[in-house]
C-alpha cells in the first residue's frame, strides 16, 4: 500500500498534536487540583490534629476515657482561668478554620470540618455562657462521674498504680476547684433550681461516710492486682491507698458533702426556668442549638412536641379498642400504674427479663443490619448509691482500648415504679439497636478522626436510640398490646419533653404543671415523673434532643423509602445513618441524600 501525500499526513497531525497538548493541560491542571486540595485537607488535619492532642493534655479525663493514658496521673483544671484560656484557644483555632479554602477541600474532609466547627462553637459557646457554673443536675455531676475513674484508668503494672495513685492525691484540689465554681454560680445566679436539686447530696454517702477504706469504689483496682505487679509491691500500694482514701478523699467527699448541704442548696435560686437566670434566653437558645443541632424557638418545639402528642395519642387510643378496655385514657393509665402484673416481684427479675428482651433485639439484628458491633455488652443494676434518683435505665460505653464490656444499666430501685410492659422499649433504647449499636460502631470506626469517633452529640444518639425503640415494633420484640402500649408511652415521654421543657424554662411552666402534663399523657409512674421533671429542671434543652433526632431520622427514612421505591434497603439505610458517627441533624441530612442520589444513579 502506497504512503499518504505528505500534505496529508502534515493535516492529520496538527489535530493529533493539538489533542495532546489539550490532554496533558488538563492532566495537569487536574494534577495542580488534586495537590490543592490534598494541600488544604493536610492543612485542615495539621489544624485538628494539634488542637486534639492539646485537648488530651488539657483534659487528662477525656484522654483516659480514648484511651490515651499519658496524663493518668492528672486531672482537668477546671477553674475560671483555665476555662478562659481554652475558650481563647478555641477562638485561635478558629480563626485558623477560616483561613482554608474550603472550595480546596476533598468531600470527606468538607463534612469533617463542617462537624469540627459545631463541636468548637459549643465548647466556646460553654465557656461564654459560663455553663461550667453548674456543674450539677438532677442526674449527673462531677462528684459521681469521678467514681468511674477505676474503669477508665489503665492499671496494668506497677507504674500505672503509681500514676493511679498520683491522680488520687489530686482529688481534694479537684473539689476546692468545684466548689469555687459553685460559690460564684450562687453569686452570679447561675445555678439549677433548689427544688430539683432537694435530697440528691446523699449519693454522697457511699464515700463521705466511708467506715471502710477497702470499700471505696477508688480501691476497687487494689482487691485483684496483675500478677505482673510483684506481690510486695501490691501490698505496698494497697497501704497507700488505704491511707490515701481514710486521710484525704474521704475527707474531700466529707467536705463537699457538707458544703452542697449546707451553704449550697439554701442559696440555690428559687425560680424555675432557664430564662430566668442572668442572660438566660441567650443561655437557653444555646441550650437548644447544642442538644437539637438546628436554630430553633423554643415555640417551635413546643408546637412540634404537641403535634407529635396528638399523632401518638391515637395510636394509644386504638390499643385500648383493641383491649376493649372499658374506661378511658386517664383510667387506662391508672390501672397500669397500679396493677400488680405489671410490676417486678424481685430485682433478679427485673434483670432476667430485661436481659432475655435484650438476647431477643440481639438475635433480631442482622434482618436489619448488615454491620455489628465487635464489642459486648452486659446487663446490670444502677449503682445503689444514685440508683433513687436515677432515670430508668442507660447505656454506660466500655473505656478505649480496656478489657472491660459496655453495660446496660437497669434501675432496681423502688420496683413498683418499674413496669414491665415499659422494659422492652428501655432495653431497645439504652442496648441494641439503640445506644450500643451506635456508639461502638461510632468508636470501631478507626478512619473517622477522634474528635468525631469520641464525641456525642445527643439529637443524633438520643434521637437514633429513640428510633430504636419504634423499630422494635418492625422486629417483633413486643410481644403484647401492653408492651405496644409502652412503647408508645415511651414515645409520648419524649413527645412530652418537648412541651414541657420548653414550658418550664421559655413559657412560665410551674413544676407542679409540668408533672400534671405528663400524667396525663404518659404511662410514667410518679416517682419516674418527678424524677424527670427534675431533671429537665436542672438540665435545661438536653431532653429536647430525643424526639427531635427520632423526628428527623423518621423523616430520613421516609424520603428514601419514597425516592428508591422497591429498590429501598432497610438494612442499608441502617447502616448508613450509623456510618457517620455522631453528627448534627443538618449533617445527617445531607449525607442520606447524597446516599439516596448515589442510589439513585445507579439504580
Amino acid at each position: 500500500m502506497s504512503a499518504l501525500p505528505r500534505a496529508l499526513n502534515s493535516d492529520l497531525a496538527m489535530p493529533r498534536l493539538f489533542i495532546a497538548r489539550m490532554l496533558a493541560t488538563t492532566l495537569a491542571l487536574l494534577l495542580i487540583t488534586a495537590m490543592a486540595k490534598a494541600s488544604t485537607d493536610q492543612a485542615f488535619e495539621a489544624i485538628w490534629q494539634a488542637e486534639w492532642q492539646w485537648r488530651l493534655r488539657e483534659m487528662p479525663l477525656l484522654a483516659s476515657s480514648v484511651g490515651e493514658h499519658a496524663y493518668d496521673d492528672q486531672l482537668d483544671d477546671v477553674s475560671v482561668a483555665a476555662q478562659e484560656k481554652r475558650a481563647a484557644y478555641w477562638r485561635t483555632v478558629q480563626s485558623k478554620l477560616k483561613s482554608l479554602d474550603i472550595s480546596q477541600l476533598s468531600p470527606d474532609a468538607r463534612l469533617n470540618l463542617q462537624i469540627y466547627q459545631a463541636q468548637l462553637q459549643v465548647l466556646i459557646d460553654d465557656v461564654a455562657l459560663q455553663r461550667y457554673l453548674i456543674s450539677i443536675n438532677s442526674d449527673s455531676s462531677f462528684y459521681s462521674a469521678i467514681t468511674s475513674l477505676p474503669r477508665m484508668q489503665k492499671l496494668e503494672d506497677t507504674a500505672d498504680y503509681e500514676r493511679y495513685l498520683s491522680r488520687l492525691d489530686k482529688l481534694a484540689n479537684y473539689f476546692e476547684q468545684y466548689i469555687v465554681l459553685l460559690k460564684l454560680g450562687v453569686k452570679r445566679g447561675i445555678t439549677p433550681p433548689r427544688v430539683s436539686l432537694q435530697g440528691r447530696f446523699s449519693a454522697l454517702d457511699a464515700e463521705a461516710k466511708l467506715q471502710d477504706a477497702s470499700k471505696s469504689a477508688f480501691y476497687q483496682p487494689f482487691v485483684r492486682m496483675p500478677e505482673r505487679v510483684p506481690l510486695a509491691e501490691q501490698r505496698a500500694l494497697q497501704a497507700r491507698a488505704r491511707v490515701l482514701i481514710t486521710a484525704a478523699i474521704t475527707p474531700a467527699f466529707a467536705k463537699l458533702q457538707r458544703f452542697l448541704e449546707k451553704d449550697y442548696l439554701p442559696k440555690l435560686r428559687t425560680s424555675l426556668g432557664a430564662e430566668q437566670m442572668p442572660n438566660g434566653k441567650a443561655f437557653y437558645r444555646a441550650q437548644i442549638r447544642e442538644f437539637v443541632t438546628e436554630d430553633l424557638s423554643a415555640n417551635d418545639i413546643h408546637a412540634i412536641g404537641l403535634e407529635e402528642m396528638k399523632r401518638i395519642r391515637s395510636q394509644m387510643d386504638a390499643i385500648l379498642r383493641e383491649l376493649n378496655f372499658d374506661g378511658d385514657i386517664v383510667k387506662f393509665l391508672q390501672f397500669l400504674r397500679t396493677d400488680p402484673q405489671f410490676y417486678p416481684r424481685t430485682e433478679k427479675e427485673l434483670l432476667a427479663q430485661a436481659s432475655y428482651i435484650a438476647k431477643r433485639a440481639d438475635a433480631a439484628l442482622p434482618r436489619f443490619f448488615t454491620r455489628l458491633p465487635r464489642h459486648p455488652y452486659g446487663v446490670q443494676a444502677v449503682p445503689a448509691d444514685i440508683a433513687p434518683f436515677y432515670t430508668g435505665g442507660r447505656y454506660v460505653e466500655a473505656p478505649e482500648n480496656s478489657k472491660e464490656p459496655a453495660w446496660y444499666w437497669v434501675n432496681t430501685f423502688n420496683l413498683k415504679a418499674r413496669a414491665l410492659y415499659s422494659l422492652p422499649a428501655l432495653t431497645l433504647h439504652e442496648a441494641v439497636p439503640g445506644h450500643h449499636l451506635q456508639i461502638a460502631l461510632a468508636r470501631e470506626q478507626a478512619e473517622q478522626p477522634p474528635f468525631r469517633r469520641y464525641t456525642y452529640i445527643s439529637a443524633f444518639g438520643e434521637g437514633w436510640a429513640l428510633y430504636s425503640e419504634a423499630l422494635g415494633v418492625e422486629m417483633g420484640i413486643y410481644e403484647t398490646p401492653y408492651e405496644r402500649f409502652g412503647q408508645l408511652s415511651y414515645a409520648a415521654w419524649r413527645a412530652s419533653r418537648l412541651v414541657v421543657d420548653t414550658g418550664l424554662h421559655a413559657k412560665g411552666w410551674t413544676r407542679k404543671q409540668a408533672m400534671t402534663y405528663m400524667q396525663a399523657n404518659t404511662a410514667l409512674s410518679t416517682h419516674e415523673i418527678t424524677t424527670e421533671v427534675d431533671r429537665y429542671l436542672s438540665w435545661p434543652g438536653q431532653a429536647l434532643s430525643y424526639m427531635m433526632g427520632a423526628i428527623r431520622i423518621r423523616e430520613l427514612r421516609a424520603t428514601a423509602e419514597k425516592e428508591l421505591g422497591a429498590d429501598f434497603d432497610l438494612r442499608e439505610f441502617h447502616d448508613q445513618v450509623l456510618a457517620q458517627g455522631s453528627v448534627p441533624l443538618s449533617v445527617l441530612s445531607a449525607q442520606i441524600q447524597t446516599w439516596i442520589a448515589a442510589n439513585k444513579v445507579g439504580r
